[in-house]
C-alpha cells in the first residue's frame, strides 16, 4: 500500500465521521424542540433477585444485553470458563458447541464447520480471535495464552465482515479482559495441582494510582505433563508450560477521556509430536514389517492410541507474544469517539522431528525445524452515536499491517540411520527444504525461507433505524482494500548445531525452484461487504430478528513443493433467522436460529503428494480455491434457573457442511464431501449448585458435558474400510479414500465442588477434567514411509486435583 493511497482512504474517513458529527450534532438541536422516539432498552438491566442475569456483549462494538442483539452468541463468563478446568482458549472447543480447533495443518479455529488451517503466512484466518477490541491475525498466534483476568469470551457465529477489524468469513472468538478499577485496592489468587503435574498458579492486582488512574497487572504459571513418552530420551511427550505477565494501566483525566494502555509478554512450551498409528501390513498405512518389528523390540506399538515416540530429537513448540496496545474513549458530546492502537510480535519455533526408530538405528526426517518471525501494527478509530435515538450509528476506518518471515529446514537420510554405531554421521542429507537451480541445477540451498506481508486498510459503518418501540433494522457495510505478497528463498544453514557434524546435502531431482520472476508474487484487490438485519420485538421478553450478511477474504500467493501457486479471493453470503426470548420471570431464556451460508472460492486446506525423490511422497498442505462450499443448520440455547441455588443450562448445534463443487484436480473430487473437523452434531449441559451449609460458609458444585459426533480431519470419502479404492465418478474423476482419518463421536465430562466464604474471600475444591477417561485423538496424517500418524491432546485423559481461590 502506497502512502498516498492509504491517506486518501484515512482522509475519506475523516471527512466521512465529521460529515456524521456535523449531521448528529444538527440532529440534536433539532431534537429539542420535539420529544424523541422511545429509547430502546439496551442498557444491562438488573434481574429480578431470583432470575437469570443479563449477558453483556460487545457484538456490535457497544455494551448490550446479549437478548438483544440480532446475531447468534454464545458468550461464556471468565468465572464460567474457569470452572470447566481448561486452560487454553483452545479448549473452547469442549465449552462451546460448534467451534472446533484443527491442531493440524498449522492449526485454527472452526466455527460451523468452516475454518482455514494452513502453513501458508499468505492465508487470513476464517476465524479472528479479537482481544480486547485487537484482531490476532497471525497464523500461529491464537490470540491469548493463560486465560487469567478474563471477563467474558463471546463467540460470534457465522461472517462478522463488517465492525471486527479484518474480514472473518465464519465467525469472532471475541475475549474482553478486565480493566482496572479506580479507588480499590483489590487482587486474587488462584492455585491447583492435579495429575500428571496439572498445575495452574495465578494472580491479579488491581492498585489505584491517585484518584484518576489504577493499575491492574496479571500472572500465571501453567501447564501439564502428557501422557506419553520419548523412550528413546526418557522424556515427556506432550507436556505443556505456560508463562505470562499482563498489565493494564488507566488514566482517567476528566469525566470524558479514558485512556488505557495495555501490554503483555507470554510464553508457550510444549513437547508435542505426531505419533505412529500404524495400519495393514503391505498398505500405505504401516512401515516395513521390519520397522515395525524393530520398534515393537524397543516397546513402543503403533497403534490408535499410542501416544509414545522413539524419536532421538525432542519434538516441541515454542511460541513467545508480547505487545501493547493504547485504547482512548474521549465523549464528544454525546457521541464516543475511540481509537485502538496496537502492536505485537510474535516468534514460533517449531521442532518436530519424522522418525519412528533412534536415528542410529533407521530414520526419516529427524532434523524437521520451522522459525517464524512476525510483527503487525494496527490502528482503528471509530465514533459511535448515542442510544436510544430514532437513527444511531457507528462508522470509523481501519489499517492493519502484518509481516512475517519463516524458515525451514527438513533434512535426513529418508530411511537409514544417520549416525553408524561409532557415533559418525553420514556424509550426505536429503534437504527436503532445499531446491534446485532451474537453470545449473546446482543446489540454491539447504533451507527454505518465506517472507510475506498482509496489509489492509478498511472504512466501515453501521447503522440502526427504530421505527416503533417493536420494529427496527440494522445496516451495516465495510470497504477492505487488501494488499498481500510472499516471497520465496532458499540459504545455507550451519547444520552442526542440528547434527553434529557437517555433511553435504542434495535435494531430489524433482524439487526445482521457481524461476527468478516467480519467486515473488502479489495480489491487491478491493471488495465491500454488507449486513442488513432487521428485528422485530414481540414483548419486552420476546425478540425476532434476521441476518443476511457477506464477507471475504482476499487472494494471496502460495508456493507448494517450490511451486508458484496463486489463489483467489474468497466470498460468503449468509442468511440467519432467530428468536432470543425469556420466560417465567426470568427463569427461564430460550434463543434459537437456523442459519445457511453459500461460500464461492472458499480457500481450502488440502494434503497434496509431493515427491521425495526417492520413491516415496510426503502429503504436503497446500491451499487452493473450491468453487462452492455450504454450511447450513441450527443452534439451541436453553437456561433454567428453577431456584436461586441452582441453575441448568444447554447449548446444541446441528451442521452440514460440505463441498457443493470441488474437483481439485481428476483424481481428487471432494464435491460431496464433508469438511473436515466438523461434527455435524454438537451440544454441552452444565449445572450449577450453591447453597449456604452455615452462617459463614456455602458449597458450590459444578458439572458440564461436552458432545460432538463423529468428524473426519482428512478431506476425502468416508468407506468405512481404510483399504477401499477411490471412490470412481461418473464425470470420470475420483474422490480419495479418507476413512483413516475417521474419529468416533465422544463426550467429556469435567466437574467441580469446592467449600467457600459467603463472602467469596477463600475457596478450596476439588477438580475433574475428563472424568470417565474418555481418549479421542484430535488429527490424523500420512507421512511417507512412516505411514499413518496421529495427534494426540492432554485433554484426552482424566485429571482430578484439588485447588484454592483467595481474594481481598
Amino acid at each position: 500500500m502506497t502512502l498516498s493511497n492509504f491517506a486518501r482512504l484515512m482522509a475519506g474517513s475523516a471527512l466521512l465521521l465529521s460529515g456524521l458529527v456535523a449531521e448528529q450534532a444538527w440532529a440534536q438541536d433539532t431534537a429539542a424542540n420535539s420529544a424523541p422516539p422511545p429509547a430502546v432498552d439496551t442498557a444491562p438491566g438488573a434481574a429480578p433477585e431470583d432470575g437469570l442475569t443479563d449477558i453483556v456483549v460487545t457484538a456490535q462494538r457497544r455494551r448490550e444485553k446479549a437478548q438483544s442483539v440480532p446475531i447468534s452468541i454464545t458468550s461464556v463468563s471468565g468465572a464460567q470458563f474457569e470452572k470447566t478446568g481448561y486452560i487454553g482458549l483452545t479448549d473452547l472447543q469442549y465449552v462451546v458447541p460448534g467451534v472446533q480447533y484443527n491442531p493440524t495443518q498449522g492449526a485454527a479455529f472452526q466455527i460451523r464447520g468452516v475454518g482455514s488451517s494452513s502453513f501458508d503466512l499468505s492465508n487470513a484466518k476464517s476465524v479472528n480471535v479479537v482481544v480486547d477490541d485487537v484482531v490476532m491475525d497471525n497464523q500461529r498466534d491464537n490470540g491469548l495464552i493463560g486465560l487469567t483476568d478474563v471477563a467474558s469470551i463471546d463467540v460470534l457465529m457465522g461472517p462478522q465482515g463488517t465492525l471486527f477489524g479484518k474480514n472473518s468469513t465464519s465467525g469472532v472468538i471475541s475475549l474482553t479482559t478486565n480493566k482496572p478499577v479506580l479507588g480499590k485496592l483489590s487482587g486474587n489468587f488462584y492455585g491447583s495441582y492435579g495429575e500428571r503435574n496439572d498445575h495452574i498458579v495465578n494472580g491479579t492486582v488491581n492498585v489505584p494510582i491517585g484518584e484518576n488512574a489504577a493499575l491492574r497487572v496479571s500472572a500465571f504459571q501453567q501447564g501439564q505433563d502428557g501422557a506419553g513418552r520419548y523412550v528413546t530420551l526418557n522424556r515427556n511427550l506432550n507436556r505443556v508450560d505456560e508463562v505470562g505477565v499482563r498489565a493494564k494501566l488507566l488514566y482517567a483525566p476528566t469525566d470524558r477521556l479514558e485512556l488505557v494502555l495495555a501490554g503483555e509478554y507470554t510464553r508457550h512450551y510444549d513437547t508435542s509430536v505426531r505419533t505412529p498409528v500404524g495400519g495393514p501390513a503391505g498398505s500405505s498405512f504401516a512401515p516395513s514389517a521390519a520397522i515395525t518389528a524393530q520398534m515393537a523390540a524397543l516397546g513402543v506399538v503403533a497403534n490408535e492410541k499410542n501416544t509414545d515416540s522413539l524419536d532421538s530429537q525432542l519434538g516441541s513448540i515454542t511460541m513467545v507474544n508480547k505487545g501493547g496496545s493504547l485504547h482512548v474513549n474521549y465523549q464528544l458530546g454525546e457521541h464516543t469517539l475511540t481509537s485502538i492502537t496496537a502492536y505485537r510480535e510474535t516468534s514460533y519455533v517449531n521442532v518436530t522431528p519424522a522418525d519412528l526408530l533412534p536415528n542410529n538405528v533407521s530414520a526419516y526426517l529427524p532434523f524437521n525445524v520451522g522459525k517464524l518471525y512476525s510483527n503487525k501494527f494496527s490502528e482503528e478509530v471509530h465514533i459511535a452515536s448515542p442510544t436510544g435515538r430514532f437513527f444511531e450509528y457507528l462508522v470509523g476506518g481501519f489499517y492493519n499491517k502484518l509481516n512475517a518471515t519463516q524458515s525451514q529446514v527438513q533434512w535426513g537420510p529418508l530411511g537409514g540411520p544417520v549416525y553408524n554405531a561409532a557415533g559418525v554421521g553420514i556424509p550426505v542429507l536429503s534437504a527436503n527444504t532445499g531446491a534446485n537451480d532451474p537453470v545449473t541445477g546446482k543446489l540454491l540451498g539447504n533451507t527454505v525461507r518465506f517472507t510475506s506481508y498482509n496489509e489492509t486498510a478498511a472504512v466501515f459503518g453501521q447503522t440502526k433505524f427504530t421505527f416503533t418501540p417493536q420494529l427496527s433494522l440494522t445496516l451495516g457495510g465495510r470497504y477492505n482494500y487488501d494488499w498481500n505478497g510472499q516471497t520465496i528463498g532458499y540459504f545455507d544453514t550451519d547444520p552442526v548445531a542440528l547434527t553434529g557434524y557437517r555433511p553435504s546435502f542434495t535435494a531430489a531431482a524433482t524439487s526445482i525452484a521457481p524461476t527468478a520472476d516467480f519467486r515473488t508474487g502479489r495480489k491487491n484487490a478491493g471488495h465491500f461487504t454488507y449486513r442488513i438485519a432487521p428485528q422485530f420485538t414481540i414483548s419486552p421478553d420476546v425478540m425476532l430478528y434476521a441476518t443476511y450478511s457477506t464477507g471475504y477474504k482476499p487472494g494471496g500467493i502460495a508456493y507448494v513443493g517450490n511451486k508458484y501457486d496463486p489463489y483467489n479471493a474468497e466470498t460468503v453470503k449468509s442468511w440467519e433467522v432467530g428468536v432470543k426470548s425469556e420466560f417465567l420471570d426470568r427463569r427461564v431464556r430460550l434463543n434459537f436460529d437456523l442459519y445457511s451460508s453459500s461460500y464461492h472460492d472458499f480457500q481450502a486446506t488440502i494434503l497434496t503428494p509431493v515427491s521425495t525423490g526417492v520413491g516415496g511422497f510426503i502429503l504436503a498442505s497446500a491451499i487452493g480455491n473450491a468453487p462452492g462450499l455450504r454450511s447450513r443448520g441450527f443452534e439451541g440455547a436453553l437456561t433454567i434457573k428453577p431456584t436461586r441455588a441452582f441453575t441448568i443450562g444447554g447449548v446444541v448445534t446441528y451442521n452440514d457442511s460440505k463441498f457443493t463443487d470441488y474437483v481439485a484436480s481428476p483424481t481428487a473430487n471432494y464435491t460431496g464431501t464433508r469438511l473436515t473437523n466438523a461434527p455435524r452434531w454438537s451440544f454441552t449441559i452444565n449445572g450449577d449448585y450453591g447453597t449456604e451449609i452455615s452462617s459463614a460458609l456455602k458449597i458450590n458444585a459444578h458439572v458440564d458435558y461436552a458432545y460432538r459426533s463423529a468428524t473426519q480431519t482428512v478431506t476425502g470419502a468416508m468407506l468405512g474400510d481404510w483399504l477401499a479404492p477411490a471412490v470412481s465418478n461418473a464425470d470420470g474423476t475420483k474422490t480419495p479414500n479418507a476413512s483413516y482419518s475417521f474419529i468416533p463421536a465422544y463426550g467429556l465430562v469435567n466437574t467441580r465442588v469446592s467449600v467457600a466464604k459467603i463472602n467469596d474471600t477463600v475457596e478450596v475444591g476439588v477438580y475433574a477434567r475428563n472424568l470417565f477417561n474418555t481418549y479421542f485423538s484430535t488429527g490424523y496424517q500420512i507421512y511417507g514411509n512412516l505411514g499413518l500418524l496421529h495427534y494426540s491432546t492432554p485433554a484426552a485423559y482424566r485429571t482430578i486435583g484439588g485447588y484454592a481461590k483467595f481474594k481481598f
